[in-house]
């Protein structure tokens, strides 16, 4: 499979966005630590006492940042795996790839830092057209077969 240009192209854009998954469970970590904001009894304890278990605004933030995605990242990495196999253009692909990839990585930009509206939902937007694009394609591809 990794001979198959568009899947390598595909793994390529997929592992960075986890890697960016990583980046912001780390911030979130930091964040953590930074404000003294623990989402379990035992942490507050290790850093300074049962006060310390309780929300914060900036660590909801990052916790925000990262569920959205869990949501879209996800959705993306089975799409794009299987569109990969239908035998689109690898200039055409890269193009979805890249487009999603730079949607997420604005999004998760402009939720950190509370960039103002409505830069997240327009990323957000942009990261989606993609994930249509290849959905529609792949259901053109197996519709025969359905």
């Amino acid at each position: 499979m990794i001979k198959n240009q568009v899947f390598s192209c595909f793994v390529f854009y997929a592992v960075l966005l986890v890697i960016k998954m990583y980046v912001i469970a780390i911030i979130t970590g930091q964040v953590r630590l930074r404000k003294k904001a623990f989402a379990n009894p035992e942490d507050a304890l290790r850093h300074g006492g049962l006060q310390y278990h309780r929300a914060d605004p900036d660590v909801e933030r990052c916790n925000r940042a990262h569920i959205n995605d869990l949501e879209n990242i996800l959705p993306f990495l089975f799409l794009g795996a299987i569109y990969s196999l239908t035998g689109p253009s690898l200039s055409v692909a890269r193009i979805h790839f890249l487009v999603f990839f730079m949607g997420r990585v604005l999004h998760s930009i402009a939720y950190l830092l509370a960039l103002q509206a409505p830069t997240r939902s327009l990323a957000y937007s942009v990261a989606q057209i993609p994930c249509v694009s290849m959905a529609v394609q792949i259901l053109m591809s197996v519709a025969a077969y359905a």
